[in-house]
Protein backbone atom coordinates (compact mmCIF):
# COMPACT_ATOMS: atom_id res chain seq x y z
CA UNK A 1 0.00 0.00 0.00
CA UNK A 2 1.71 3.52 -1.01
CA UNK A 3 -0.55 5.68 0.39
CA UNK A 4 -3.13 5.16 3.63
CA UNK A 5 -6.03 5.95 3.04
CA UNK A 6 -7.51 8.47 5.43
CA UNK A 7 -10.67 10.69 6.26
CA UNK A 8 -9.78 14.35 6.85
CA UNK A 9 -12.14 16.75 9.21
CA UNK A 10 -11.66 20.04 7.35
CA UNK A 11 -14.00 22.52 8.70
CA UNK A 12 -13.33 25.10 9.85
CA UNK A 13 -9.56 24.47 9.11
CA UNK A 14 -7.26 26.86 6.43
CA UNK A 15 -6.00 25.73 3.64
CA UNK A 16 -3.56 26.85 1.56
CA UNK A 17 -3.81 27.09 -2.92
CA UNK A 18 -0.91 28.02 -4.42
CA UNK A 19 -2.33 29.47 -7.67
CA UNK A 20 -5.65 31.28 -9.12
CA UNK A 21 -6.56 28.87 -12.51
CA UNK A 22 -8.58 26.42 -13.43
CA UNK A 23 -7.11 23.75 -11.58
CA UNK A 24 -6.78 25.66 -8.51
CA UNK A 25 -10.81 25.89 -9.34
CA UNK A 26 -11.59 22.58 -9.14
CA UNK A 27 -9.56 21.87 -6.00
CA UNK A 28 -11.46 24.61 -4.82
CA UNK A 29 -14.65 23.38 -5.45
CA UNK A 30 -13.86 20.41 -3.15
CA UNK A 31 -12.47 21.86 -0.02
CA UNK A 32 -15.19 23.71 0.14
CA UNK A 33 -17.75 21.03 0.08
CA UNK A 34 -15.62 19.69 3.11
CA UNK A 35 -16.37 23.46 5.02
CA UNK A 36 -12.39 24.65 4.71
CA UNK A 37 -11.05 27.84 5.26
CA UNK A 38 -9.34 28.27 1.72
CA UNK A 39 -6.37 30.93 1.74
CA UNK A 40 -5.18 31.33 -1.97
CA UNK A 41 -1.99 32.98 -3.28
CA UNK A 42 -1.81 33.38 -6.83
CA UNK A 43 -0.19 36.14 -9.54
CA UNK A 44 -3.61 36.67 -10.65
CA UNK A 45 -7.75 34.66 -10.50
CA UNK A 46 -9.58 32.86 -13.08
CA UNK A 47 -13.13 34.51 -12.72
CA UNK A 48 -14.34 31.25 -11.41
CA UNK A 49 -12.40 31.68 -8.89
CA UNK A 50 -12.58 35.37 -8.73
CA UNK A 51 -16.39 34.82 -7.99
CA UNK A 52 -15.60 32.66 -5.08
CA UNK A 53 -13.03 35.56 -3.31
CA UNK A 54 -16.09 38.41 -4.00
CA UNK A 55 -18.20 36.02 -2.16
CA UNK A 56 -16.06 35.43 0.51
CA UNK A 57 -16.19 31.53 0.00
CA UNK A 58 -11.95 32.07 -0.18
CA UNK A 59 -9.58 34.47 0.49
CA UNK A 60 -7.36 36.08 -1.68
CA UNK A 61 -3.82 36.30 0.92
CA UNK A 62 -1.11 37.46 -1.54
CA UNK A 63 0.06 37.73 -5.09
CA UNK A 64 3.36 35.93 -4.35
CA UNK A 65 4.21 32.68 -2.65
CA UNK A 66 5.97 33.05 0.50
CA UNK A 67 6.84 30.17 2.75
CA UNK A 68 5.98 31.47 6.02
CA UNK A 69 2.30 31.34 4.27
CA UNK A 70 2.89 27.46 5.12
CA UNK A 71 3.50 27.62 8.60
CA UNK A 72 -0.57 28.55 9.77
CA UNK A 73 -2.38 25.85 7.70
CA UNK A 74 -3.38 22.29 7.24
CA UNK A 75 -2.01 21.51 4.40
CA UNK A 76 -1.02 22.90 1.02
CA UNK A 77 -1.95 22.65 -2.90
CA UNK A 78 0.58 23.72 -5.51
CA UNK A 79 -2.13 24.29 -8.74
CA UNK A 80 0.18 26.37 -10.68
CA UNK A 81 1.95 25.78 -14.16
CA UNK A 82 5.45 26.61 -12.76
CA UNK A 83 7.22 23.65 -11.92
CA UNK A 84 10.14 25.83 -10.56
CA UNK A 85 7.48 27.44 -8.03
CA UNK A 86 5.97 23.97 -7.79
CA UNK A 87 9.22 22.46 -6.36
CA UNK A 88 9.77 25.16 -4.16
CA UNK A 89 6.57 24.71 -2.49
CA UNK A 90 6.74 21.04 -2.08
CA UNK A 91 10.62 21.20 -0.63
CA UNK A 92 9.13 23.95 1.74
CA UNK A 93 6.36 21.73 2.85
CA UNK A 94 8.56 19.03 3.31
CA UNK A 95 10.98 21.25 5.69
CA UNK A 96 8.00 21.70 7.93
CA UNK A 97 6.61 18.46 8.15
CA UNK A 98 2.94 19.79 6.50
CA UNK A 99 0.94 17.65 3.90
CA UNK A 100 1.25 19.13 0.22
CA UNK A 101 -0.20 18.13 -2.95
CA UNK A 102 1.40 19.25 -6.46
CA UNK A 103 -0.95 18.98 -9.22
CA UNK A 104 -0.64 16.66 -11.69
CA UNK A 105 2.99 15.50 -10.18
CA UNK A 106 2.52 12.08 -8.50
CA UNK A 107 6.59 12.21 -6.87
CA UNK A 108 5.55 15.73 -4.88
CA UNK A 109 2.75 14.65 -3.43
CA UNK A 110 2.56 13.60 0.50
CA UNK A 111 -1.13 12.90 0.09
CA UNK A 112 -3.40 12.84 -3.14
CA UNK A 113 -7.30 13.55 -3.57
CA UNK A 114 -9.19 10.20 -4.65
CA UNK A 115 -12.09 10.23 -6.73
CA UNK A 116 -14.96 10.76 -4.55
CA UNK A 117 -18.54 9.07 -4.56
CA UNK A 118 -20.67 11.29 -2.34
CA UNK A 119 -23.50 10.00 -0.24
CA UNK A 120 -22.91 11.89 2.69
CA UNK A 121 -22.37 10.88 5.29
CA UNK A 122 -21.06 8.06 3.23
CA UNK A 123 -18.16 8.85 1.62
CA UNK A 124 -16.23 6.49 -1.09
CA UNK A 125 -12.90 7.11 -1.89
CA UNK A 126 -10.92 5.24 -4.94
CA UNK A 127 -7.85 5.94 -6.02
CA UNK A 128 -4.96 4.76 -7.98
CA UNK A 129 -1.80 5.97 -6.10
CA UNK A 130 -1.64 8.82 -8.49
CA UNK A 131 -0.60 6.27 -11.43
CA UNK A 132 -4.09 5.91 -13.11
CA UNK A 133 -6.17 8.61 -11.98
CA UNK A 134 -8.94 8.16 -15.36
CA UNK A 135 -8.82 4.09 -14.19
CA UNK A 136 -10.10 5.93 -10.59
CA UNK A 137 -12.29 7.83 -12.25
CA UNK A 138 -14.02 4.92 -14.42
CA UNK A 139 -14.19 2.63 -10.59
CA UNK A 140 -15.85 5.53 -9.58
CA UNK A 141 -18.66 5.97 -12.30
CA UNK A 142 -19.53 1.98 -11.54
CA UNK A 143 -19.94 2.73 -7.76
CA UNK A 144 -22.00 5.78 -8.48
CA UNK A 145 -24.26 3.06 -9.92
CA UNK A 146 -24.26 0.92 -7.55
CA UNK A 147 -25.18 2.87 -4.40
CA UNK A 148 -28.56 4.17 -4.21
CA UNK A 149 -28.71 8.06 -4.31
CA UNK A 150 -30.31 8.36 -0.62
CA UNK A 151 -27.97 5.94 1.01
CA UNK A 152 -26.93 8.40 3.02
CA UNK A 153 -30.26 9.13 4.60
CA UNK A 154 -30.13 6.22 5.60
CA UNK A 155 -26.48 6.30 7.78
CA UNK A 156 -27.72 9.45 8.71
CA UNK A 157 -31.20 8.12 10.81
CA UNK A 158 -29.13 5.34 11.89
CA UNK A 159 -26.31 7.89 13.47
CA UNK A 160 -29.32 9.77 15.34
CA UNK A 161 -30.35 6.30 17.30
CA UNK A 162 -26.42 5.16 17.86
CA UNK A 163 -26.60 6.67 21.31
CA UNK A 164 -29.84 4.56 22.25
CA UNK A 165 -28.44 1.57 20.54
CA UNK A 166 -25.36 1.79 22.95
CA UNK A 167 -27.85 2.50 26.20
CA UNK A 168 -29.37 -1.06 24.96
CA UNK A 169 -26.62 -3.00 24.04
CA UNK A 170 -23.61 -2.63 26.70
CA UNK A 171 -20.99 -5.01 24.58
CA UNK A 172 -19.51 -3.68 20.89
CA UNK A 173 -19.75 -7.07 19.86
CA UNK A 174 -24.01 -6.90 20.58
CA UNK A 175 -24.29 -3.34 19.15
CA UNK A 176 -22.35 -4.67 16.03
CA UNK A 177 -25.04 -7.64 15.22
CA UNK A 178 -27.80 -5.07 15.67
CA UNK A 179 -26.16 -2.63 12.83
CA UNK A 180 -25.53 -5.91 10.76
CA UNK A 181 -28.73 -7.37 11.68
CA UNK A 182 -30.45 -3.96 10.61
CA UNK A 183 -28.94 -3.22 7.52
CA UNK A 184 -29.56 -6.33 6.09
CA UNK A 185 -33.36 -6.08 6.59
CA UNK A 186 -36.24 -3.76 5.32
CA UNK A 187 -34.80 -0.52 7.09
CA UNK A 188 -31.94 0.04 4.39
CA UNK A 189 -35.12 -0.53 1.33
CA UNK A 190 -37.16 1.87 2.76
CA UNK A 191 -34.77 4.71 3.87
CA UNK A 192 -32.79 4.44 0.36
CA UNK A 193 -36.86 5.08 -1.36
CA UNK A 194 -37.36 8.09 0.90
CA UNK A 195 -39.62 6.32 3.28
CA UNK A 196 -37.85 7.65 6.05
CA UNK A 197 -40.78 7.14 9.30
CA UNK A 198 -41.53 3.56 8.06
CA UNK A 199 -37.51 3.18 8.26
CA UNK A 200 -37.01 4.26 11.65
CA UNK A 201 -39.88 2.38 12.95
CA UNK A 202 -38.22 -0.65 11.56
CA UNK A 203 -35.29 0.78 13.58
CA UNK A 204 -37.04 1.40 16.84
CA UNK A 205 -38.88 -2.40 16.46
CA UNK A 206 -35.30 -3.46 15.99
CA UNK A 207 -33.54 -2.65 19.51
CA UNK A 208 -36.40 -4.31 21.23
CA UNK A 209 -35.84 -7.55 19.66
CA UNK A 210 -32.77 -9.34 21.66
CA UNK A 211 -29.63 -10.11 20.04
CA UNK A 212 -28.42 -14.10 19.86
CA UNK A 213 -25.94 -14.99 22.17
CA UNK A 214 -25.43 -18.44 19.80
CA UNK A 215 -22.78 -18.54 17.85
CA UNK A 216 -22.14 -20.25 14.68
CA UNK A 217 -19.97 -21.55 12.12
CA UNK A 218 -18.97 -20.82 9.02
CA UNK A 219 -16.93 -23.60 6.43
CA UNK A 220 -15.78 -21.65 3.67
CA UNK A 221 -14.05 -22.21 0.69
CA UNK A 222 -11.32 -19.74 -0.56
CA UNK A 223 -10.60 -21.42 -3.76
CA UNK A 224 -7.28 -21.41 -5.24
CA UNK A 225 -5.49 -18.23 -4.83
CA UNK A 226 -7.21 -15.59 -7.11
CA UNK A 227 -9.12 -13.39 -4.98
CA UNK A 228 -11.51 -13.14 -8.35
CA UNK A 229 -12.45 -16.84 -8.12
CA UNK A 230 -13.89 -16.45 -4.14
CA UNK A 231 -18.15 -16.73 -4.20
CA UNK A 232 -19.42 -13.65 -3.05
CA UNK A 233 -21.10 -15.64 -0.46
CA UNK A 234 -17.93 -16.21 0.65
CA UNK A 235 -17.05 -12.49 0.80
CA UNK A 236 -20.18 -11.71 2.34
CA UNK A 237 -19.85 -14.42 5.59
CA UNK A 238 -15.80 -13.15 6.02
CA UNK A 239 -16.92 -9.90 6.29
CA UNK A 240 -19.47 -10.82 9.19
CA UNK A 241 -17.04 -13.02 10.79
CA UNK A 242 -15.75 -12.06 14.73
CA UNK A 243 -12.77 -14.94 14.02
CA UNK A 244 -11.32 -16.65 11.16
CA UNK A 245 -9.38 -19.67 11.34
CA UNK A 246 -7.60 -19.91 7.83
CA UNK A 247 -4.82 -22.05 6.72
CA UNK A 248 -1.61 -21.87 4.90
CA UNK A 249 -3.61 -22.57 1.26
CA UNK A 250 -5.20 -19.22 1.88
CA UNK A 251 -3.61 -16.86 -0.57
CA UNK A 252 -3.16 -13.26 1.12
CA UNK A 253 -5.19 -11.84 -0.98
CA UNK A 254 -8.21 -13.51 -0.40
CA UNK A 255 -7.34 -12.99 3.52
CA UNK A 256 -7.42 -9.24 3.24
CA UNK A 257 -10.62 -9.52 2.10
CA UNK A 258 -11.27 -10.14 6.08
CA UNK A 259 -13.35 -8.10 7.54
CA UNK A 260 -10.17 -5.80 8.72
CA UNK A 261 -11.45 -6.04 13.11
CA UNK A 262 -12.11 -9.90 13.11
CA UNK A 263 -9.88 -12.17 15.05
CA UNK A 264 -7.21 -13.53 12.77
CA UNK A 265 -5.54 -17.55 13.59
CA UNK A 266 -3.47 -19.71 11.44
CA UNK A 267 -4.25 -23.21 11.91
CA UNK A 268 -2.31 -24.27 8.59
CA UNK A 269 -0.72 -27.02 8.42
CA UNK A 270 2.42 -27.76 5.90
CA UNK A 271 4.54 -30.41 4.68
CA UNK A 272 7.69 -30.40 6.53
CA UNK A 273 6.64 -27.76 9.36
CA UNK A 274 4.97 -27.10 12.63
CA UNK A 275 1.34 -27.74 12.45
CA UNK A 276 -1.70 -27.51 14.11
CA UNK A 277 -3.09 -30.73 15.00
CA UNK A 278 -6.14 -31.13 13.09
CA UNK A 279 -8.09 -32.33 16.91
CA UNK A 280 -6.83 -28.91 18.26
CA UNK A 281 -8.36 -26.88 15.61
CA UNK A 282 -11.72 -28.80 16.13
CA UNK A 283 -12.03 -27.96 19.62
CA UNK A 284 -10.90 -24.45 18.85
CA UNK A 285 -13.85 -24.03 16.15
CA UNK A 286 -16.06 -25.57 19.00
CA UNK A 287 -14.79 -23.27 21.77
CA UNK A 288 -14.99 -19.78 19.79
CA UNK A 289 -18.39 -21.22 18.91
CA UNK A 290 -19.41 -21.59 22.65
CA UNK A 291 -18.64 -17.93 23.05
CA UNK A 292 -20.90 -16.21 20.68
CA UNK A 293 -18.70 -15.84 18.23
CA UNK A 294 -19.51 -16.05 14.54
CA UNK A 295 -16.21 -18.15 13.45
CA UNK A 296 -15.33 -19.04 9.74
CA UNK A 297 -12.89 -21.37 8.80
CA UNK A 298 -11.79 -20.71 5.70
CA UNK A 299 -9.72 -23.17 3.83
CA UNK A 300 -7.97 -22.97 0.41
CA UNK A 301 -10.07 -24.31 -2.63
CA UNK A 302 -13.28 -26.34 -1.30
CA UNK A 303 -13.45 -27.25 2.15
CA UNK A 304 -15.07 -30.77 1.35
CA UNK A 305 -12.29 -31.98 -1.32
CA UNK A 306 -9.37 -33.09 0.53
CA UNK A 307 -9.95 -30.18 3.00
CA UNK A 308 -10.82 -32.28 6.23
CA UNK A 309 -14.09 -30.08 6.05
CA UNK A 310 -16.36 -32.58 6.96
CA UNK A 311 -14.30 -33.90 10.21
CA UNK A 312 -14.58 -30.49 11.87
CA UNK A 313 -18.49 -30.02 11.09
CA UNK A 314 -18.75 -33.25 12.91
CA UNK A 315 -17.06 -31.37 15.92
CA UNK A 316 -19.76 -28.80 15.33
CA UNK A 317 -22.55 -31.59 15.01
CA UNK A 318 -21.20 -32.48 18.41
CA UNK A 319 -21.41 -29.77 20.18
CA UNK A 320 -25.08 -28.74 18.99
CA UNK A 321 -23.20 -25.79 17.00
CA UNK A 322 -25.41 -24.00 14.49
CA UNK A 323 -23.12 -24.09 10.90
CA UNK A 324 -22.89 -22.94 7.24
CA UNK A 325 -20.97 -24.23 4.73
CA UNK A 326 -20.21 -21.88 1.44
CA UNK A 327 -18.18 -24.36 -1.09
CA UNK A 328 -14.84 -23.01 -3.26
CA UNK A 329 -13.43 -23.51 -6.65
CA UNK A 330 -11.08 -26.60 -5.85
CA UNK A 331 -7.89 -26.06 -6.94
CA UNK A 332 -8.65 -29.10 -9.68
CA UNK A 333 -10.95 -27.05 -11.63
CA UNK A 334 -9.56 -23.49 -10.99
CA UNK A 335 -5.71 -24.53 -11.44
CA UNK A 336 -6.45 -26.37 -14.95
CA UNK A 337 -8.89 -23.66 -16.28
CA UNK A 338 -6.00 -21.16 -15.58
CA UNK A 339 -3.73 -23.53 -17.14
CA UNK A 340 -5.58 -24.16 -20.60
CA UNK A 341 -6.05 -27.84 -19.37
CA UNK A 342 -9.57 -28.96 -20.04
CA UNK A 343 -10.15 -31.99 -17.02
CA UNK A 344 -12.56 -33.96 -20.15
CA UNK A 345 -12.06 -33.62 -23.53
CA UNK A 346 -14.00 -35.76 -25.88
CA UNK A 347 -11.05 -36.83 -27.92
CA UNK A 348 -8.56 -37.10 -24.58
CA UNK A 349 -10.74 -38.24 -21.66
CA UNK A 350 -13.77 -39.26 -20.88
CA UNK A 351 -13.49 -38.79 -16.79
CA UNK A 352 -11.49 -37.11 -14.37
CA UNK A 353 -10.47 -38.56 -11.06
CA UNK A 354 -9.43 -36.00 -7.87
CA UNK A 355 -7.11 -37.85 -5.32
CA UNK A 356 -4.09 -37.06 -3.09
CA UNK A 357 -0.59 -37.95 -2.95
CA UNK A 358 -1.20 -38.10 0.82
CA UNK A 359 -1.37 -42.35 1.76
CA UNK A 360 -4.37 -42.97 3.91
CA UNK A 361 -3.73 -43.14 7.94
CA UNK A 362 -3.73 -47.68 7.71
CA UNK A 363 -1.31 -47.38 5.22
CA UNK A 364 -3.55 -49.27 2.18
CA UNK A 365 -2.50 -48.41 -0.90
CA UNK A 366 -4.72 -46.96 -3.80
CA UNK A 367 -6.23 -48.92 -6.59
CA UNK A 368 -3.14 -48.52 -8.67
CA UNK A 369 -4.66 -50.89 -11.76
CA UNK A 370 -7.62 -47.97 -11.80
CA UNK A 371 -5.42 -45.44 -11.83
CA UNK A 372 -3.27 -46.34 -14.60
CA UNK A 373 -6.23 -46.38 -17.00
CA UNK A 374 -5.81 -44.47 -20.38
CA UNK A 375 -8.79 -42.49 -21.45
CA UNK A 376 -9.22 -40.43 -18.00
CA UNK A 377 -7.65 -37.69 -16.23
CA UNK A 378 -5.63 -37.53 -12.64
CA UNK A 379 -5.72 -34.49 -10.97
CA UNK A 380 -3.69 -35.17 -7.89
CA UNK A 381 -3.50 -32.97 -4.43
CA UNK A 382 -0.61 -32.91 -2.63
CA UNK A 383 1.36 -35.01 -5.35
CA UNK A 384 4.72 -33.27 -5.72
CA UNK A 385 6.48 -34.98 -2.25
CA UNK A 386 5.75 -38.73 -3.72
CA UNK A 387 5.95 -38.00 -7.49
CA UNK A 388 8.87 -40.27 -8.02
CA UNK A 389 6.73 -43.31 -6.27
CA UNK A 390 3.30 -42.00 -7.92
CA UNK A 391 5.25 -42.21 -11.45
CA UNK A 392 6.75 -45.80 -11.07
CA UNK A 393 3.31 -47.14 -9.62
CA UNK A 394 1.34 -45.95 -12.58
CA UNK A 395 3.90 -47.23 -15.32
CA UNK A 396 4.02 -50.32 -13.17
CA UNK A 397 0.49 -51.18 -13.55
CA UNK A 398 0.06 -50.19 -17.23
CA UNK A 399 0.21 -46.42 -17.79
CA UNK A 400 2.49 -45.12 -20.51
CA UNK A 401 5.94 -43.83 -19.87
CA UNK A 402 5.12 -41.02 -22.62
CA UNK A 403 1.88 -39.99 -20.82
CA UNK A 404 1.53 -36.21 -21.01
CA UNK A 405 1.93 -34.67 -17.12
CA UNK A 406 1.95 -31.30 -15.93
CA UNK A 407 2.62 -30.10 -12.32
CA UNK A 408 0.91 -26.37 -11.89
CA UNK A 409 2.48 -24.18 -9.16
CA UNK A 410 0.55 -21.95 -7.63
CA UNK A 411 -2.19 -21.81 -9.52
CA UNK A 412 -4.77 -18.86 -10.33
CA UNK A 413 -2.10 -16.56 -9.08
CA UNK A 414 0.10 -13.87 -10.56
CA UNK A 415 3.15 -16.02 -10.26
CA UNK A 416 1.58 -19.46 -11.50
CA UNK A 417 4.25 -21.97 -12.92
CA UNK A 418 3.19 -24.48 -15.24
CA UNK A 419 5.59 -27.31 -15.52
CA UNK A 420 4.93 -30.23 -18.45
CA UNK A 421 6.45 -33.22 -19.29
CA UNK A 422 6.14 -37.05 -19.40
CA UNK A 423 4.66 -39.40 -16.86
CA UNK A 424 8.53 -40.66 -16.33
CA UNK A 425 9.29 -37.32 -15.42
CA UNK A 426 7.18 -36.09 -13.40
CA UNK A 427 9.74 -36.34 -10.34
CA UNK A 428 12.22 -33.93 -11.67
CA UNK A 429 9.35 -31.70 -13.03
CA UNK A 430 7.55 -31.52 -9.08
CA UNK A 431 11.33 -30.93 -7.94
CA UNK A 432 10.72 -27.60 -9.81
CA UNK A 433 7.12 -26.50 -9.35
CA UNK A 434 6.56 -23.94 -6.38
CA UNK A 435 4.37 -24.56 -4.03
CA UNK A 436 1.26 -25.11 -3.31
CA UNK A 437 1.54 -27.81 -6.57
CA UNK A 438 -1.51 -29.98 -8.31
CA UNK A 439 -0.45 -32.87 -10.83
CA UNK A 440 -2.54 -33.46 -13.32
CA UNK A 441 -1.76 -36.92 -15.66
CA UNK A 442 -3.74 -37.65 -19.02
CA UNK A 443 -3.95 -36.58 -22.28
CA UNK A 444 -5.68 -33.55 -21.85
CA UNK A 445 -2.06 -31.84 -20.77
CA UNK A 446 -1.52 -32.00 -24.45
CA UNK A 447 -4.16 -29.15 -24.92
CA UNK A 448 -2.03 -26.24 -22.40
CA UNK A 449 0.53 -25.39 -25.50
CA UNK A 450 -3.35 -24.33 -26.98
CA UNK A 451 -5.50 -23.37 -24.62
CA UNK A 452 -3.34 -21.44 -22.10
CA UNK A 453 -4.33 -18.21 -21.19
CA UNK A 454 -3.36 -17.14 -17.76
CA UNK A 455 0.08 -16.67 -18.54
CA UNK A 456 3.26 -17.43 -20.73
CA UNK A 457 5.20 -19.13 -17.84
CA UNK A 458 4.72 -23.32 -19.21
CA UNK A 459 8.00 -25.05 -19.32
CA UNK A 460 7.99 -28.58 -21.65
CA UNK A 461 10.66 -31.33 -20.97
CA UNK A 462 12.11 -33.60 -23.64
CA UNK A 463 14.18 -35.04 -21.16
CA UNK A 464 14.61 -35.56 -17.50
CA UNK A 465 17.33 -33.38 -17.39
CA UNK A 466 15.77 -30.47 -19.58
CA UNK A 467 14.10 -28.20 -17.46
CA UNK A 468 14.41 -24.99 -18.97
CA UNK A 469 11.19 -22.68 -18.39
CA UNK A 470 9.52 -20.62 -21.12
CA UNK A 471 8.65 -17.66 -20.02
Amino acid sequence: MDYLPLFAELKNRPVLVIGGGEIASRKIDLLLRAHAIIHIAARELSEEVSVLVKEQKASWIASEYHADQIDQVFFVIAATDDSVLNERVYQDAQRKFKLVNVVDDQARCSFIFPSIVDRSPVIVAISSAGTAPVLARSLREKIETLLPARLGDAAQLAGQWRDRVKQRFHRMADRRRFWERLFSSEYLHQATAGNLHQAESILAESLHQPISQRGEIYLVGGGPGDPGLLTLRGLQVMQLADVVLYDHLVSDEVLDLVRRDAQRICVGKRAGAHSVPQDETNQLLVTLALEGKKVVRLKGGDPFIFGRGGEELEAAVAANIPFQVVPGITAAAGATAYAGIPLTHRDYAQSAMFITGHCRKDGREPDWAALALSDQTLAIYMGTVKAAEISHRLIEHGRAAHTPVAVIGRGTRQDQKVLTGRLDQLSDLAAKAPTPALVVIGEVVHLHKHLAWFQKSSASITSSSALTPII
